[in-house]
C-alpha cells in the first residue's frame, strides 16, 4: 500500500485488510497475508493468467502495471524456485504482491498478455534463474552473454562463475577460457590496519607505571 501524507494510519490498516480480504476470494489464490505492511498473495501455476487478467480488470483491484517479476531460489524445498510479481494500481494506490512456487522442471505461465512489460522481467528471471515461462514467445538471455553456461543467482551457482572472457589481442576477438584464479581463496579478519593494532608508537609513555 503507498502511504499518502496526512492519511490515518488506522485507515492504512482498514484498506489493507479490504483488499486482502477481497483477494482471498479469488479462484487460484492459496493463502494471503499482510506483511511489513504490504498485501502478499501465494497462489498456484494452474490459472495464474487468469488471477493476474482479474486483478488488472476487477474495478475492487485495478493493478493497471505489474512493476517487477523476479525469482527467489529455496535449494532446500522440493519446488525451490519462487517467482515473485509485484502489482501497483495507480488509479486505488495500493500494491499487492503475488508468489507463485514452482522447480525447474514446472513452467509458469507467461503474463505478457496480460502486461506487455513482463517479457522483459520474465527473459530477466529465465536469465538468472532458470524459471521457464511458458506461453512466453522471446525467452532469450538479457543480463549474460547468449554462450553464458548456468544461472548465476542460483544458489548453487559457483561464485567464480565456469569462465573468464577476455579479449584476444592476437585473434582479435573475444574468447571464453576456464577460470584460471590468480590467488587461492584466503581466510580475512576484516580488521583495518588501526583495528588491528592494539598500541601505537608512544603509547607506552601513557600507560608507563600501570599493573601490567
Amino acid at each position: 500500500m503507498v502511504d499518502k501524507p496526512g492519511v490515518d494510519p488506522a485507515v492504512m490498516v482498514d484498506r489493507l485488510k479490504l483488499l486482502a480480504d477481497a483477494v482471498r476470494t479469488l479462484p487460484g489464490v492459496t493463502g494471503v497475508a499482510i506483511e511489513l505492511g504490504e498485501v502478499v498473495a501465494r497462489a498456484g501455476r494452474d490459472g495464474l493468467v487468469a488471477l493476474m487478467t482479474t486483478l488488472r480488470d476487477d474495478p475492487r483491484f485495478a493493478f493497471e502495471q505489474v512493476m517487477d517479476i523476479c525469482g527467489v531460489d529455496w535449494p532446500e524445498r522440493p519446488e525451490r524456485f519462487e517467482v515473485v510479481y509485484n502489482l501497483l494500481s495507480v488509479s486505488l494506490n495500493q500494491r499487492l504482491r503475488v508468489i507463485v512456487p514452482t522447480a525447474e522442471w514446472l513452467p509458469v505461465p507467461s503474463v505478457h498478455g496480460v502486461w506487455p512489460v513482463a517479457t522483459w522481467w520474465e527473459r530477466e528471471t529465465w536469465d538468472l534463474f532458470g524459471v521457464v515461462f511458458s506461453g512466453q514467445p522471446d525467452l532469450r538471455r538479457i543480463l549474460t552473454d547468449y554462450g553464458f553456461e548456468g544461472h548465476p543467482l542460483r544458489k548453487d551457482f559457483p561464485m567464480t562463475g565456469y569462465v573468464e572472457v577476455r579479449y584476444d589481442e592476437d585473434r582479435k576477438q573475444v574468447i571464453y577460457e576456464p577460470v584460471k584464479l590468480t590467488q587461492d581463496f584466503r581466510s580475512f579478519d576484516f580488521l583495518s590496519p588501526w583495528e588491528a593494532m592494539t598500541s601505537l608508537p608512544g603509547d607506552e609513555k601513557a600507560h608507563k607505571g600501570e599493573p601490567s
